[in-house]
């Protein structure tokens, strides 16, 4: 394996303080946010919520449209944007290079008033189709692109999702995060110990909260790509854990007389290279995509960013100390029970006073005996 550093000796748990006390700051910013935005959404419904949902999870329409020649989709996105719809999304479908989705969030004040969501459907739909007007006439539904000739596009697809369809995809997507979370919880706990489980899924519990902090502090969009790179997340960071637990357990086998502070330091500086060379790699893939993907990609690629970035820091940072000091924690309340004194059953706690005070009588007895002798 490629070495990029050698004989390094770095003291990575002399720090582990000031580890967990930038992660509890980021925490806290996070949850901070959140509350303070649902507050204040409960006072002002129009102002934001704790997270910016999207379309995929508070409702809304989808409507896919074919163009004789596709326009970018910055240009369409403005176009919707002029119209009132600031937070649609334009997305282009990967195997037909000439159609476009646009997905775009209920209109109007209440989201959740029954019998409302058609009305605000139609109206965001609509919209759209004021928009599409920019670029030439539509062809009628029942006239196919190719035979209108004085046709530049054509509304081919509409579909709806309803706020109970959407609050059923959020609580789906928080059911299998911690289902993935439970699992990851159990295979290391049969692997190694259930001490180095816990102390990977507190990490990765960090990692999510970390990068769901920053999207309710910068509001960013939550779709279901992000939930998918959180799933990704949840792996690539159990995954480093993982490497470093393994030559953790290596060690201790082969260094069974150093301590467990001085085996996990090492441990982490022997697989230092090899977490750099894979975090290092996977970080430039997902920052140009960050860069360049588009607005379509940026809520799933940041995720990633955000999640590689402190997954790979919550290996060194969160999940070793806390293995370590659990460790510690066991093995001095082991030693505690073994010194402890074990009592016989049936035996009487006084026996020991009574047959000291016989002894002592016995002696006092022979005392005067031996005088006389």
């Amino acid at each position: 394996m490629i070495q990029l550093f050698k004989e390094v000796k770095i003291d990575w748990l002399a720090n582990r303080r000031i580890f967990i006390a930038v992660s509890v700051i980021l925490m806290l910013a996070g949850l901070g946010s959140a509350i303070l935005r649902q507050w204040h959404h409960s006072r002002n419904p129009s102002a934001p919520q704790a997270f910016n949902l999207g379309v995929d999870f508070k409702g809304g329409s989808v409507i896919t449209v074919k163009f004789r020649q596709r326009p970018p989709a910055e240009q369409i996105h403005a176009a919707v944007v002029q119209e009132g719809v600031h937070d649609a999304i334009v997305q282009h479908v990967t195997d037909k290079p000439d159609e476009v989705l646009i997905k775009m969030p209920l209109e109007g004040p209440d989201t959740t008033a029954k019998g409302t969501s058609g009305a605000q459907v139609d109206v965001g739909q609509t919209k759209v189709r004021r928009a599409l007007t920019k670029f030439g006439t539509a062809a009628g539904e029942k006239v196919e692109l190719s035979s209108d000739p004085n046709a530049s596009y054509k509304i081919i697809g509409t579909e709806a999702v309803g706020p109970v369809a959407g609050q059923q995809l959020r609580n789906k997507a928080i059911a299998v995060t911690l289902a993935a979370l439970v699992g990851i919880l159990l295979y290391i706990a049969f692997r190694f110990e259930w001490t180095y489980g816990a102390a990977a899924v507190i990490a990765v519990f960090h990692d999510v909260l970390v990068t769901l902090g920053f999207f309710s502090i910068f509001q960013w969009e939550i779709s279901l790509t992000v939930i998918a790179a959180l799933l990704t997340l949840v792996g690539f960071s159990v995954n480093d854990t993982i490497v470093v637990f393994d030559r953790i357990r290596e060690n201790r086998k082969l260094h069974r007389r150093d301590s467990l502070y001085k085996i996990t330091n090492d441990s982490i500086n022997q697989t230092l290279s090899r977490t750099v060379i894979t975090s290092g790699l996977v970080f430039l893939s997902v920052l140009a995509m960050v860069l360049f993907g588009g607005e379509v990609l940026f809520g799933f690629s940041v995720a990633l960013l955000i999640g590689i970035s402190f997954g790979t820091y919550s290996s060194v940072a969160i999940a070793s100390p806390i293995m370590v000091w659990w460790e510690q924690r066991i093995d001095a309340a082991n030693r505690a029970l073994a010194l402890t004194p074990k009592a016989v059953p049936g035996a009487r706690t006084s026996d020991a006073p009574l047959r000291s005070k016989g002894a002592a009588a016995g002696v006092r007895k022979q005392t005067p005996g031996a005088r006389r002798a």
